[in-house]
């Protein structure tokens, strides 16, 4: 009996898994977040977004979406003295999950094919593989901001 429990639920995890596959491919918006790296093909951080984010222009900034995610640092700053912390952590963390997952698999990615983005060799460089997972998971958000509210596509940057 609990198998069959289990394999019925199996298949019903399978059907939703497909329909937000295809509701994320059906939008344009969704279609557009899906070429950032870090987004990816999957369309389960893009369509995330697209629920989660409806109306982008309630954001000030990318760095509003993105502090509204958890994802930059807390600010211990007192006396004109600049101090940053660890990232705040506060806000919404099934987003903020999935973007340092994704950010994860671009630099497993580039570490092992390398890459064209000089940002990103310099921070790897600079910082341990889980703190530049996060900053590179910062920098996505707000290129996510970035194309739903302008409502152009991702490009590569052009290397000077």
């Amino acid at each position: 009996m609990l198998e069959a429990q289990l394999k019925v639920v199996k298949q019903q995890i399978l059907e939703n898994d497909r329909r937000v596959r295809a509701s994320a491919r059906e939008t344009e918006l969704g279609r557009r977040l899906m070429e950032i790296p870090g987004v990816g093909p999957l369309p389960l951080l893009a369509s995330a977004f697209v629920a989660t984010v409806a109306d982008p222009h309630a954001f000030k900034s990318g760095r509003c979406l993105s502090a509204w995610i958890g994802l930059v640092p807390k600010q211990n700053s007192s006396g004109g003295k600049e101090r940053l912390g660890s990232i705040s952590k506060a806000g919404n963390r099934y987003l903020r999950q999935l973007l340092v997952v994704g950010a994860m698999a671009v630099i497993r990615y580039a570490e092992r094919n390398g890459t064209r983005r000089p940002w990103l060799v310099q921070l790897m460089a600079r910082r341990t593989t889980k703190v530049a997972a996060v900053a590179l998971a910062n920098k996505t958000a707000r290129m996510v901001w970035a194309l739903m509210t302008s409502g152009e596509r991702y490009r590569e940057p052009i290397i000077a």
